[in-house]
């Protein structure tokens, strides 16, 4: 019985150590998503074009904003009976506003979404090449990791490979 519980305990520390060598030769990384994400030039140009973009927005929405309020003030000094005639007038402008509003706040959202999921899709075919170059079994995002080595940080790698693909 001794001779079998000897012979278990032996194979079981084998395994564990045959397991534990298996494991020492895996070659681990991670990324700083947020960094390697603002320092893709990419992100840096679509920042720009969503900021000019909404810029006109804004521009724009104030400007109907400003007459809708203008017309408010207008019909404010009419008389009871004039304010009921123009009140429809004015009900039909201010749906049309929150239309503008709510069509253009969606695309700008479905657009900035659309460059995000691109950026994503760039980011993650940099990280796999540079993976199957240097030859790691696993890349982590830094988010997930309660701790993790200095070295085994490859943020820089992607972003000078992202970049310089882009160029």
């Amino acid at each position: 019985m001794r001779k079998l519980t000897v012979l278990v305990l032996g194979g079981l520390l084998g395994t564990f150590l045959f397991t534990g060598a298996c494991l020492a030769e895996e070659k681990l990384g991670y990324i700083d998503l947020s960094k390697t994400f603002s320092e893709y030039s990419k992100t840096k140009e679509y920042d720009k074009v969503l900021t000019d973009k909404e810029n006109v927005y804004t521009t724009e929405r104030d400007k109907r904003a400003n007459d809708l309020k203008q017309l408010r003030d207008k019909i404010n000094l009419l008389s009871d009976k004039e304010k009921e005639a123009k009140q429809g007038d004015f009900q039909a402008k201010v749906k049309a506003f929150q239309e503008f509003v709510s069509q253009k706040e969606g695309d700008l959202r479905k657009e900035q979404d659309e460059r995000m999921r691109e950026i994503m899709k760039d980011i993650q075919e940099s990280v796999k090449k540079i993976a199957e170059k240097d030859g790691y079994s696993m890349i982590f995002n830094d988010r997930v990791l309660v701790y993790q080595k200095k070295n085994q940080d490859i943020t820089d790698q992607v972003v000078a490979a992202l970049n310089t693909k882009k160029k």
